[in-house]
Order: C-alpha cells, then sequence, then structure tokens
C-alpha cells in the first residue's frame, strides 16, 4: 500500500513560504523512490533547528531533530551506524553556515555519504527577522536595524573548497528543477550539497529579486572544478550579477562510509584497517 506521506500534523509556515515548495519536492521524490521499489523504512531525514526544521513534522518518514547547528554530526552517525539507509539532512542558512559550519566543512571534507539541503532564506525566520552569513550588505533587521556591514559568505565557493563531491544551487519558484537537483544529489555516492534559495514571504521576501536574475546552468561541465570554482564567483559580492541554478561540480570519490571500518570486523581487524587507512593518506 501507498504511503501517505503527508502527516496530519497542523501545518505553521507562513503563506508563501518556500519550505512548503522543499517539502512536496522532498514528498514527490520519496514517492518515486517507493514506486521504485525502495522502501521508505529505509530514508531518514535529520533537521535542525529553525523554520526549516518543521518539515520532520509534516513528511510521514523516519527524522529526527537535533540541537541548533547540529544537523551534520546526528546524520554522520546515523550513516556510519547503518550505512544501508539514505539519510537527507534539512537545515536552515544560520543553522548550517553560523552555528553548524564547521560540522558542514567537515562533512563534506569526508566525502560522508549524506544529502544536504540547505534552506536559504538568508533571514534568521523563526526567530523573526535577524541576519545570517548568507543576508546581503546591508541588510535591516532586528539585530541590525542601520543595516549589516559585512557581506554575505559564498556557501557554494566553501563547498568546492572543502571537498564536496556533488555542489548544486536550487530555487524555491523552479520546482521541477529543484527536484531534479535533489534526486540527483540523493542518487549521488559522496556529500552531496544542495543550496537552495528560499522565499521568506513575511521577514525577507525576495521573490522579485531572484526573478530578475536567475538562469540555468546550460552546457556548464559538471567535472571541470576550475569553471565550477569561477561559476560559484559569479554571483558574490555583486548583488546585481546574474544567478545560475544546476549542477555546478560532481565527482566520484570513495565515500567516508566506506572507508570507515566495520561493525562486523574483530578489533584486530579494525585496528589493522585504520592503521592502513592512516598509511595510504601519507
Amino acid at each position: 500500500m501507498t504511503r501517505n506521506l503527508i502527516t496530519p500534523a497542523q501545518n505553521t509556515w507562513c503563506p508563501g513560504c518556500g519550505n512548503f515548495a522543499i517539502q512536496h519536492t522532498l514528498k514527490d521524490i520519496l514517492a518515486g523512490l517507493e514506486k521504485e521499489g525502495r522502501s521508505l523504512d529505509d530514508v531518514v531525514m535529520v533537521t535542525g533547528i529553525g523554520c526549516h526544521a518543521k518539515i520532520a513534522d509534516y513528511l510521514n518518514i523516519n527524522s529526527v531533530y537535533t540541537l541548533h547547528g547540529r544537523t551534520i554530526p546526528v546524520a554522520t552517525g546515523i550513516k556510519l551506524a547503518n550505512p544501508k539507509l539514505t539519510v537527507i539532512c534539512c537545515a536552515g542558512d544560520g543553522d548550517a553556515y553560523a552555528e553548524g559550519l564547521d560540522h558542514l566543512i567537515f562533512a563534506a571534507k569526508r566525502n560522508i555519504d549524506l544529502t544536504m539541503i540547505v534552506h536559504n532564506n538568508r533571514v534568521y525566520g523563526l526567530t523573526t527577522g535577524q541576519y545570517t552569513p548568507t543576508s546581503p550588505l546591508g541588510f535591516k533587521g532586528k539585530s541590525t536595524p542601520a543595516g549589516t556591514t559585512e557581506y554575505p559568505f559564498n556557501p557554494l565557493e566553501l563547498m568546492l573548497a572543502s571537498g564536496a563531491t556533488y555542489i548544486a544551487r536550487g530555487y524555491t519558484r523552479k520546482m521541477p528543477q529543484l527536484a531534479q537537483l535533489i534526486r540527483q544529489g540523493i542518487a549521488h555516492k559522496g556529500f552531496a550539497f544542495i543550496d537552495v534559495l528560499q522565499i521568506c514571504a513575511s521577514f525577507f521576501n525576495m521573490t522579485e529579486y531572484y526573478q530578475s536574475r536567475v538562469y540555468d546552468l546550460d552546457g556548464h561541465d559538471t567535472a571541470d572544478f576550475e569553471k565550477a570554482c569561477a561559476k560559484s564567483r559569479e554571483w558574490d559580492y555583486n548583488l546585481d550579477a546574474p544567478i545560475a541554478l544546476g549542477v555546478f561540480f560532481e565527482r566520484a570519490l570513495p565515500t567516508f562510509d566506506d572507508r570507515y571500518p566495520s561493525r562486523d570486523m574483530s578489533v584486530g581487524e579494525r585496528t589493522r584497517r585504520i592503521r592502513d587507512l592512516f598509511e595510504a593518506a601519507r
């Protein structure tokens, strides 16, 4: 019997919130996995703290709420404990790029087989309007009434530098493309990172700004690291630049969980495996 993927929990997102687009994109992807014969009992969603995290209440799959910024450590533990699971992380831009930045970098560096979806609305929406690491220069919010005095950082460039093996950017008002990017990320063997430009209807509605600037990456060589870096920098400090959507970079590398010693090994075998891995890394 097909699972009802939307729970009866009351949805408290604001009308027009981009989280609805991400929720229903994931619902359709999960329904597709089920039609392919995959058990949704083998899928786990891990969320942080923020408006995005309510998605765990609204999707009828295994899920774990974590502390602020601690989505990835919990997801990593789940993946290492049972590598057969499909683990999807949802985090906000404050959750992933502020409190959880160190975990994000090391997950990319280790190439842990996770799919990281960042709901990037460029504002702390749950606490009603403070700036985040991706808020633009001059952003006026509750914590910066005169406007921020710092530039946003570039998540895609950061992930390229950190070693992520699948890097993409989507947009909540382009749901078919967003579905394709997330579906590819889930299928990718390794650390898949999707930065989603999400509309916050209440505290920082960027719809008009995005609609006039987004374009699709056509003909881009996703295996070319240098071109991916150049494309990631196109929309950076220049707020009037065009904003590319699509897959920026992808490559195949061994995953951390594949290299990690099996739980079924004896202590001696595990010790030898770890020693061999350290020797090979020298």
